[in-house]
């Protein structure tokens, strides 16, 4: 199964740019902390930034809305997903080029992502907004993947429904693991069980399921 470096490994990068991952990291913790002690409605952006001790216009340079930040862990995914689909994708089946990258970006990610991301699906299960946003950035990553696609073969998936299928396969592949991990089925219910390794093994296992799911016959 292919990897990358994990999320934490910022050594290569300059130190201007590593000050500003962990500044991100640092406003998106501190959000999560008070939005899952309060509610996400009952923090205002006002007073998250005066606890982070910055003003708006500097929350502003590393998250557009109070629902990025909020669901920061789920956007750090889909950039992994996409980088790594972007830099790493020989020839090849596409699907599974999708869903190699997909489970790269899982095991790629920092130790505590696991945590953070239980956490964020938790507050989002109860605030319908959070919801909402985190249903748009998967679907907004999976239109990137797909043109992405139609960029390597030269195809307009408007022309060719195969390349959106495709897209449609990861983006399920990936909401049914998910929903598994988070739920610990198979697990004695132990919501997120495993960690980031577990999460892409239920991942794939939904993947694996792909071409059983389409021979399904009714009675």
């Amino acid at each position: 199964m292919p990897t990358q470096p994990s999320a934490t490994d910022d050594t290569a990068l300059p130190l201007r740019e590593r000050k500003k991952q962990r500044t991100r990291r640092a406003l998106a913790d501190l959000a999560l902390s008070l939005f899952s002690e309060r509610g996400f409605d009952r923090v205002t952006l006002d007073e998250l930034t005066a606890r982070a001790e910055i003003g708006r216009s500097t929350f502003f340079r590393y998250y557009g809305t109070k629902e990025d930040v909020a669901m920061a862990a789920e956007g750090e995914l889909w950039d992994a997903y996409i980088t790594h689909f972007t830099d790493h994708t020989g020839p090849g089946p596409a699907l599974e080029a999708l869903r190699s990258s997909l489970t790269a970006a899982i095991l790629g990610m920092p130790e505590d992502w696991d945590r953070r991301f239980l956490a964020t699906r938790r507050l989002a299960a109860g605030t319908p907004v959070l919801r909402d946003h985190s249903i748009l950035s998967s679907m907004k990553a999976q239109q990137r993947l797909v043109e992405l696609l139609e960029e390597r073969l030269d195809t307009d998936s408007r022309e060719d429904v195969r390349l959106r299928l495709l897209g449609e396969f990861a983006l399920s592949a990936w909401r049914c693991g998910a929903r598994n991990w988070v739920a610990g089925r198979g697990y004695g219910n132990r919501r997120g069980h495993g960690g980031r390794a577990t999460l892409a093994r239920r991942v794939d296992e939904a993947f694996d399921a792909i071409p059983g799911s389409l021979a399904v016959e009714l009675p």
